[in-house]
């Protein structure tokens, strides 16, 4: 029998478009974090009447249909699903020979061999994609994509089947294409969010707006309600987006210290410490731009110009590589440590009473 969902919450649900669209009680958004948000996490959110997600972005379909299935024994409240929507790599074999003979010292240093190629181990989403079936099947609340949009027939499939679509956008023009395909809210990523930039070209300039400039800015530009993602941290932020007009807003770094999150210990333990109040846009860890603490793999990367990082997901081959041979030798400062300007205010608590503990703030804000 799937849990039920706090009536309390949705006695008290807000009059507003995302609350409308998707029927739950707060319009706040857990952001997605491949890797990092599980089904627990995930419905534990939802039932406690905001939105939990899942991201299926790094997951083959066995993977994809197995968090789908638990996340619905966990909860029959609306989740949303998101998928990565990004350019295939294009292959250069020597550009990635020479990311691979960068760092070969490294790999000797803690005792493994370099990956002997750099490997496409994220697929996008496209009407070709192994996801695809599986999510028709599934029809979560609500899909959203992140570095772009997957083929117009694709939209149209999942919005005929009912569900809400939302798409990232870092920009006024990237926005505009949101709203020319359909999709129902553009996710206004600012600057200070943790992760990846949802950027649909990295190769062209990023605007590098913060969360206010660009909601306000998308907001004058276009017609879509905007949901508010990066650097909102408690009820006050949360008060302030709305207060700017947006419809809701997405957050993900406020969530990294939940026990229901897959962050594992040594993410956790800098999350915690001084160095969560420096962060750093890398595009070397994966091949596009993200947000992380600043630790021993920025630091090793801060020469490498962005011409000689091969594309994402190439990259993070090697990224993941390398991570998993220093974390075996007691070094974990080369992992996807993630996170947003707000770390140092992430809060260690369960994810329903973080949930709780961020209306009570809003509404004392209001």
């Amino acid at each position: 029998m799937l849990p039920a969902v706090d009536s309390t919450s949705r006695r008290a649900k807000m009059d507003n478009p995302l609350c409308r669209a998707l029927q739950i009680a707060f319009p706040l958004i857990q952001a997605p974090m491949a890797g990092v948000s599980t089904p627990e996490l995930a419905a534990a959110v939802s039932n406690a009447g905001a939105l939990g997600s899942i991201s299926l972005g790094a997951s083959n379909q066995e993977q994809a249909s197995a968090m789908l299935s638990r996340l619905r024994q966990l909860t029959a409240a609306p989740v949303n699903v998101n998928l990565f929507c990004h350019a295939p790599p294009q292959r250069n074999a020597e550009r990635e020979r020479a990311w691979l003979e960068r760092f070969a010292p490294l790999f000797a240093q803690y005792g493994a061999p370099p990956p002997p190629a750099l490997t496409e181990i994220y697929p996008t989403f496209d009407a070709a994609s192994p996801l695809l079936e599986p999510l028709l099947e599934a029809a979560p609340a609500a899909v959203s994509f992140h570095f772009g949009l997957p083929e117009q027939s694709v939209i149209e499939r999942l919005k005929k089947q009912g569900m809400v679509t939302l798409a990232s956008a870092t920009s006024v023009e990237e926005a505009r294409l949101v709203a020319a395909a359909g999709i129902d809210f553009v996710v206004a990523q600012g600057f200070e969010a943790g992760g990846h930039r949802g950027i649909f070209d990295p190769e062209q300039a990023d605007a590098q707006m913060n969360t206010r400039t660009l909601v306000k800015t998308i907001r004058n530009a276009c017609d879509l309600p905007v949901i508010a993602a990066g650097g909102i941290m408690d009820g006050s932020d949360i008060a302030a987006m709305m207060k700017l007009g947006a419809a809701g807003v997405q957050l993900g770094t406020a969530f990294l210290l939940c026990p229901e999150s897959a962050a594992n210990a040594a993410w956790r333990a800098a999350l915690k410490s001084d160095a969560a109040r420096e962060t750093e846009m890398t595009a070397a860890i994966s091949g596009r731009p993200a947000r992380c603490l600043s630790n021993a793999f920025c630091h090793a990367t801060r020469d490498a110009p962005r011409e000689a990082i091969p594309d994402y997901p190439l990259a993070y081959s090697l990224g993941k590589a390398l991570a998993a041979a220093a974390a075996a030798q007691g070094e974990h400062g080369f992992g996807a440590q993630w996170a947003g300007q707000g770390a140092p205010r992430a809060r260690e608590m369960a994810a329903t009473e973080l949930v709780n503990t961020l209306i009570a703030e809003y509404r004392a804000a209001q």
